[in-house]
């Protein structure tokens, strides 16, 4: 063993310590390893930043703004309600339509950004069908881990897999290659999860206090009908059914009097007012939409342009022993004591539905405020308030949704086609969701995880770094010495299993990087193709359900579904065992020399 192997083995060491302890950020850690790996001269400056401008990167940077401009659009959340009308009632039916359309939506977009998609839609469908959380929940996260191996765009491994096969010769992976085995993950998974998993879930339903960080999200607000309305003559039942809105009537007042329930079937008339649950963006975007007015701003507010220009969003939160505390907005006469309007109101504990006149306040109440700054300053030297917090929402722009798709659905085809490489696919894709205004340059680059960029860009030296030392041609000369004489598909479950393991405490782009390079050589040692074998790690980097702690959208849901530890052992190991199954048995089928 020469130098260079012993410095990287040592330089890996580190990392491995690093990244399992997460003692340092998993980026920082990343440039460390470039670093590292120039200083002890194991590659050289080109190879060792060469991760910067790589395929991966590049192509995750590009993914990255498209997603964003699916979110700032509001295409991603009308799917993720599509779906959720589509679930039905009953348990069976539920996961039957929310595993699939999960899995197809994350072959193409971040599975965390799925998962954070469909979190508050499945958790309204178990409020509503009364379906406990936990038997949802858990099967959502799996579904959209599976569905990133449909697509090499899907998770940075299948990219960091194709850049290795490119390093080692070979023509790397189409987009859509790995189609066949992601396909027929998804659906084992599916049928796994109805026929046996949803048995062994446990039964819990996500409680007020588990899940109130994702509530954030519910405003109490109300809409005013004006003459000019857009919702004037339609039901409110039409009205929650049509895609353009994003918000749930809670209550209908009319001639200042509250109509009893049920109200879906009354049509609207000039003056009545919707109480409302709604978003922050939706907030915004009603508020600009001419022909929707919301209550206290018609009330109190003057929607002229010298307004607009000067008036500003904020939050304020209701300080403890405040004299507000146990008093109306009616009986404050805000908008006079403060100047500002209060056009949303949010609580951390129980559903508001009443009318926000009638609200009395409580501690560490959210006030959404509309104002300028003299009426905002008011209200922040007040001691009532503890502090005033931006507003995060942002409307979404009209009728871009569906340009947003387009351009989607035109940087896959023209990657799957050959007509322009998958990372210049991807670029001139998030280049015309900009141009076209679905997505706007601030949000852009603020849609790009940096982390996760700068992650990538210091793993795939590491795998350049073990196939340029010789490392990854030691370690396959071991384990062809292990395994020489067993089948291929042997030895692949044997290569699933290892880094199914090791991916518990290491991110998948990580594992993929670390091994792939070792996939290759061995391959090359028993004269086989090398597809399948890098394949195969990419794999079970992506799909191995061990614990909740291998993917990130796993602890997404991990407290909202009030899970276990063992909860995802129980159900996610013998579905790790069936894709290794199915990978195993598919992989050589597809490349076989």
């Amino acid at each position: 063993m020469n130098a260079q192997q012993i410095f990287f083995l040592i330089i890996l060491a580190v990392a491995i310590l690093f990244f399992v302890t997460e003692w340092l950020r998993t980026d920082l850690v990343a440039v460390m390893i470039v670093v590292a790996l120039y200083a002890t001269r194991v590659l050289s400056p080109q190879d060792a930043l060469s991760g910067f401008s790589s395929e991966p990167a590049i192509v995750v940077a590009g993914i990255f703004v498209l997603s964003g401009a699916l979110h700032a659009t509001g295409l991603s959340d009308t799917i993720g309600e599509w779906i959720g009308r589509l679930a039905g009632s009953s348990l069976s039916r539920a996961i039957a339509v929310i595993m699939p359309s999960v899995a197809l939506l994350s072959a193409f977009t971040h599975h965390v950004t799925t998962t954070a998609v469909m979190l508050p839609v499945t958790l309204d469908l178990s409020r509503k069908r009364k379906i406990p959380a936990s038997k949802l929940l858990m099967p959502m996260s799996f579904a959209a881990s599976l569905g990133t191996t449909i697509t090499i765009i899907g998770a940075p491994a299948f990219l960091i897999a194709s850049n290795t096969l490119q390093q080692s010769g070979r023509s790397g992976l189409p987009i859509f290659s790995i189609a066949p085995i992601g396909l027929s993950l998804s659906l084992v998974g599916t049928i796994f999860i109805l026929l046996i998993g949803r048995f062994l879930l446990p039964t819990h339903r996500g409680s007020e206090d588990r899940t109130n960080h994702f509530r954030l999200e519910d405003y109490l607000t109300e809409i005013v009908v004006t003459d000019k309305s857009s919702l004037l003559d339609r039901t409110i039942g039409e009205i929650e059914a049509d895609v353009k809105y994003h918000f749930r009537v809670l209550g209908l007042i009319r001639n200042r009097r509250r109509i009893s329930a049920p109200f879906s079937s009354e049509p609207l008339k000039k003056g009545d007012v919707l109480v409302v649950r709604i978003t922050p963006d939706e907030l915004i975007a009603i508020r600009e939409e001419p022909n929707l007015e919301l209550h206290p701003v018609k009330l109190y507010g003057d929607r002229g342009d010298d307004d607009e220009e000067t008036d500003e969003f904020v939050q304020a939160v209701v300080a403890p022993r405040s004299d507000l505390v146990g008093r109306t907005l009616r009986q404050l006469n805000f908008q006079r004591r403060y100047g500002a309007i209060v056009v949303g109101l949010w609580r951390k504990d129980g559903w508001l539905d009443q009318e926000m006149s009638k609200v009395k306040l409580r501690t560490n109440d959210v006030l959404v405020l509309e104002g300028d700054e003299e009426s905002l300053a008011n209200v922040a030297n007040d001691p009532a308030f503890l502090m005033l917090v931006p507003f995060h929402g942002q409307s979404k722009p009209k009728g871009k949704a569906w340009l947003a798709g387009l351009i989607m659905l035109a940087t896959i085809l023209l990657a799957a086609f050959n007509v322009m490489t998958i990372e210049m696919a991807a670029v001139t894709g998030a280049v015309a969701v900009v141009v076209t205004r679905c997505i706007n340059i601030r949000q852009a680059y603020e849609s790009i995880d940096a982390r996760i960029f700068v992650f990538i860009a210091g793993a795939i030296p590491l795998g350049t770094a073990m196939q340029k030392s010789g490392t990854a041609g030691i370690l396959a000369g071991w384990l062809q010495q292990a395994v020489g004489g067993w089948s291929e598909r042997l030895i692949l479950l044997v290569l699933f299993a290892v880094v199914a393991v090791i991916t518990q405490f290491m991110s998948d782009a990580a594992t993929t990087a670390l091994f792939a390079p070792v996939a290759v050589a061995l391959a090359q040692a028993l004269g086989r193709a090398p597809e399948p074998f890098v394949v195969t790690v990419a794999m079970a980097a992506v799909v191995a359900f061990l614990t909740p702690i291998g993917h990130h959208g796993n602890m997404l849901v991990y407290g909202p579904g009030r899970y276990r530890f063992g909860d995802f052992v129980k159900v996610g190991t013998p579905l790790t065992v069936l894709s290794a199954i199915v990978v195993a048995v598919l992989a050589p089928l597809i490349w076989r020399g």
